[in-house]
């Protein structure tokens, strides 16, 4: 993952993105001027551009990147991915667990790329739903595998913190494509995540 004390921010994107955070605080009601608000548009601003980062980055290219011919031909499950993200229409945080699987079908890639395509999709404005779909289209796509699989668990701060405000609800997502169109596969994925 990325050491967001290393990323370098454009100047211009924080300094826009200051003025509109301070102008919100004042909306809001708060002094600005206040000593413990005088950084906070700043460090607002660096913060949406970290969790939105995804936005930089091609998914595609990283698991292009670190592709190996194999002839491996079993399912190849990462789990327990940790997501976080922005839910597109509250700007606020869900996060969760990513399980991702593919069947290789001649070629295979390094595994800590998939993780890397969860991160990249989930740090854009996102819905469950999609993020779900993208990362199983990018891996379909990149690595022309005989399937791929991907299930989202998450936890909505929408859902908590306004609205219906239920604080256990979790939120499962998931899509397939291939070999795991078949009842047994999908199955056996499940099985494994589960254990």
């Amino acid at each position: 993952m990325i050491d967001t004390n290393l990323l370098n921010f454009p100047e211009d994107k924080v300094r826009e993105l200051m003025s509109h955070y301070k102008e919100i605080l004042r909306i809001l009601g708060e002094d600005t001027g206040r000593e413990g608000l005088l950084k906070t548009p700043e460090r607002v601003a660096k913060a949406m551009l970290t969790l939105t980062r995804g936005y930089q980055v091609d998914p595609r290219e990283v698991l292009m990147s670190a592709k190996f011919k194999e002839d491996y031909r079993q399912m190849v499950i990462v789990k327990d991915i940790d997501v976080f993200s922005l839910c597109e229409h509250h700007m606020l945080p869900f996060y969760g667990k990513a399980h991702v699987a593919y069947i290789p079908n001649g070629y295979i890639t390094g595994l800590s790329k998939i993780a890397r395509v969860v991160d990249i999709f989930s740090h854009r404005l996102q819905v469950q739903e999609r993020l779900t779909t993208q990362i199983k289209e990018c891996i379909q796509e990149a690595l022309e595998p005989l399937g791929v699989m991907v299930v989202i668990e998450a936890k909505h701060m929408c859902m908590q913190m306004r609205g219906v405000e239920k604080q256990n609800a979790i939120t499962t997502t998931s899509d397939f494509t291939g070999a795991f169109s078949q009842a047994k596969i999908r199955e056996e994925f499940m099985n494994l995540i589960n254990r």
